[in-house]
């Protein structure tokens, strides 16, 4: 009896500690920076909505927040979409460098994101990608693909061979096998992959800001201009962050499902 009360009282103050730094920003962005710099409130006394207000009436903050979402989106279906055929041809064949190749695939990982910042501002430059939601998407792809196949090919492997043999001798063609048969089998996975790519794609910035400068502004890059010469405008920059939470919460909401099967069955 005991041990049960502590490990609910112990899950409690772990879930509150999650929890902290999300309330304390929508505490802070319901004050007024008057009210912020003065003292510390567990709770707004007198909230509002200002500086949320002026988010939405504002063209730049409204583009930034389009086009985060236009190629966070972009990049999510190229994402599942190349990992799918590969995380299945990686699985069902055996080819010469086969094992090589998968692990190449992983290697893109072992590097941070800066080291990639300057080969692909010039590539995109010169191939007059630059400043474009397809530069960042492409950009995000050399992350995401990797990290989709490994989790697909777990998914993949789950799935009797003998599947898609049955699927043969019925006189079904590959593509409409894989469309129709195997991908509503691995639905969990895909579900899983496109949470996983949309938000490395989502709270990515360094690629972000240096493939662009005016015309495709990630929201994050917006959100510097909470700081000028006044000093920081902490209820601006707070409500910002609220709403770049929003975007994931929806996504997991809606793959919630896939997500808890994902992690029991696949690699994740």
């Amino acid at each position: 009896m005991r041990r049960g009360a502590l490990a609910r009282i112990v899950l409690a103050l772990y879930i509150t500690g999650l929890l902290l730094p999300i309330y304390w920003l929508i505490n802070l962005s319901l004050r007024s920076n008057e009210d912020i710099m003065s003292r510390m409130a567990p709770w707004p006394v007198h909230p509002t909505l200002e500086k949320y207000v002026a988010i939405f009436h504002d063209p730049t903050w409204v583009h930034g927040f389009g086009v985060s979402l236009t190629y966070v989106v972009i990049n999510t279906i190229i994402s599942v979409t190349v990992a799918l055929p590969a995380a299945y041809a990686f699985n069902r064949f055996r080819f010469v460098g086969d094992k090589h190749l998968f692990f190449w695939l992983l290697t893109n990982l072992m590097a941070p994101t800066a080291v990639y910042a300057m080969p692909f501002f010039n590539l995109y430059f010169a191939l007059g990608l630059f400043d474009t939601v397809w530069a960042v998407a492409l950009a995000h792809c050399l992350f995401n693909v990797p990290v989709a196949v490994w989790i697909l090919e777990g998914f993949v492997a789950g799935v009797p061979r003998e599947i898609d043999e049955t699927a043969a001798l019925d006189g079904y063609s590959f593509p409409r096998f894989f469309i129709r048969i195997f991908m509503p089998l691995i639905a969990n996975g895909i579900g899983v992959t496109a949470f996983f790519c949309f938000m490395f794609s989502w709270v990515e910035q360094l690629l972000a800001t240096t493939l662009t400068a005016s015309n495709a502004l990630p929201f994050a890059a917006v959100m510097t201009r909470s700081y000028s010469a006044a000093g920081m405008d902490w209820e601006l920059l707070a409500s910002a962050g609220v709403l770049t939470m929003i975007p994931g919460a929806v996504v997991i909401w809606f793959v919630r499902n896939h997500i808890a099967k994902g992690f029991a069955l696949g690699r994740v």
